[in-house]
């Protein structure tokens, strides 16, 4: 609730990746991505499944409230113990976290329904491990949700094998990553990836710690806009050491509470993790991986290594508990021990408190102009290829209050809408893997008309910032709405689709 507050208004929270509409159409493509890799499958096929039930406002909000609720309850069970104010450290500890609200502003709510799914996850991973094979159910259900995502789905893959040891739970989480794994090995996209985003999407720092200091404190984005301002002063670098110190204080409990290996599986899971965010942040490993993500397909997913820190959360949140627990009990006086374990709930949200009230107000729904509805009934009266402009993949709208957000026209439309593939981070732009976006690019360099390349609808946005568009790409398209924040232009040749 303290969170999420802002919600308790109408409209829709849409910040980088996170987009949702009222009801978003259910399209094929969204199965099986023809010209793009697979980066939201199956995500998006369930969130079309799910609008057709709920409004996409509801949707959202029952998304973003069940992520924190999940990971809050399941970080508090997986604590070794029956100290409910341990519980409630861990609890508190692993939904504060820079990783949720880094990853929070950037939109990712598919990763983190993963990062909800860990704890429970891993629980039932135990539980398999010592033998119990009822464990399997729930364990393949966390595993489906971690799987919305690739990234989710192989960290829950990681997960099973190094906690459980055992085939079987191994290759029901191998059947649930099958989706995306599907759709990769279908696309006729490159599935090799542009170098240069290794550069664009590794870890950062805030302060003097540089990288290694905002992964240890469970940060590190390569997106500075989503780094809440807390993350950037002084008192960051002390409370992460404060955090560090009281994890090593827990280290021993969790292993003397645990199954024999249990915990040290965990702690490797962790620092594999760990180590994955790190690539592309030491030299010489970095150029290492700059020719596997450009040799290997695939392979572009541990670009954004940072991702891969998830199981060291969960692990630094445990820890702390135990640490806290454990310092609480060194001291004679009860009272004391309350107030030393009640601070150390606290210190967390002390730490960051500006992810409360939605970020800073940053969460804060807005409602889709009126021009969305227009352009949607036209298009859908007379189906066909759409391009939107400006041809950019993120967008600064003024109805959004200005925030940056992925161009929600393909998921707001019942038709092929295609958009920049293209990434800028600072002066670095990360190449997609779209060649009709390519052919569209190459139109609006050159003024060549785009009704040439067989598309049937063209939409102009109003955005912050629009760049100038040439009046010879619009030749031979007529506008059928002029809107305040959308124009709609059809394509008046009525080519074949043939390039596209």
């Amino acid at each position: 609730m303290l969170v999420l507050a802002p919600l308790a208004a109408p409209g829709y929270v849409l910040s980088y990746d996170m987009v949702f509409v009222p009801r978003q159409p259910l399209r094929w493509e969204l199965v099986l991505p023809s010209a793009t890799l697979p980066r939201a499958v199956p995500l998006d096929a369930l969130v079309s499944l799910s609008t057709h039930v709920v409004p996409g406002w509801l949707l959202q909000r029952l998304v973003l409230a069940a992520i924190l609720l999940l990971a809050a309850i399941g970080a508090g069970r997986l604590v070794p113990g029956m100290r409910t104010g341990t519980r409630l450290v861990a609890a508190v500890a692993y939904a504060w976290t820079p990783y949720l609200a880094e990853r929070l502003l950037l939109g990712q709510w598919g990763l983190l329904l993963a990062y909800a799914a860990l704890p429970w996850l891993a629980g039932a991973a135990l539980r398999v491990r010592a033998g119990d094979r009822r464990a399997l159910l729930p364990l393949a259900g966390w595993a489906a949700l971690a799987a919305v995502t690739p990234t989710g789905g192989l960290i829950a893959l990681a997960t099973v094998v190094v906690l459980t040891s055992s085939w079987l739970a191994a290759g029901v989480t191998l059947l649930l990553d099958s989706p995306w794994l599907l759709a990769a090995a279908l696309t006729d996209a490159d599935a090799r990836s542009d170098p240069d985003g290794v550069a664009a999407f590794a870890a950062r720092g805030n302060d003097w710690t540089g990288a290694l200091g905002a992964l240890l404190g469970t940060g590190g984005t390569w997106n500075a806009q989503t780094v809440l301002p807390s993350r950037t002063s002084v008192l960051a670098p002390v409370g992460t050491l404060a955090l560090l110190v009281l994890a090593g204080f827990g280290l021993r409990e969790l292993w003397r509470r645990w199954p024999a290996g249990a915990a040290a599986r965990l702690t490797a899971l962790a620092a594999g993790g760990f180590a994955v965010a790190l690539l592309g942040v030491v030299p010489g490993v970095r150029d290492l991986l700059k020719w596997l993500v450009m040799t290997m397909p695939g392979a572009g997913l541990v670009r954004d290594g940072q991702k891969f820190v998830m199981p060291y959360t969960l692990l630094l949140c445990l820890l702390v508990a135990l640490g806290a627990e454990r310092a609480a009990g060194r001291i004679t006086d009860r009272t004391t021990g309350r107030v030393v374990l009640g601070a150390v709930l606290l210190l967390p949200v002390a730490l960051q408190p500006d992810l409360a009230l939605g970020a800073g107000n940053r969460l804060r729904p807005v409602a889709y102009p009126a021009d969305f509805v227009v352009v949607n009934r036209l298009v859908a009266a007379d189906p066909g290829p759409v391009v939107s402009l400006p041809l950019a993949a993120y967008h600064s709208y003024p109805w959004n209050h200005g925030r940056t957000v992925l161009d929600p026209l393909p998921r707001y439309l019942d038709a092929d809408v295609l958009t920049d593939d293209r990434l800028r981070v600072g002066r670095i732009v990360v190449g997609g893997e779209d060649r009709r976006a390519t052919a569209v690019r190459q139109a609006l360099t050159s003024g060549a008309p785009l009704a040439d390349l067989g598309v049937r609808w063209v939409v102009v946005q109003r955005v912050v910032g629009t760049p100038a568009i040439p009046s010879t790409s619009l030749t031979g398209l007529r506008m059928v709405h002029d809107g305040p924040d959308l124009d709609l232009y059809v394509n008046t040749l009525r080519r074949e689709v043939t390039t596209w």
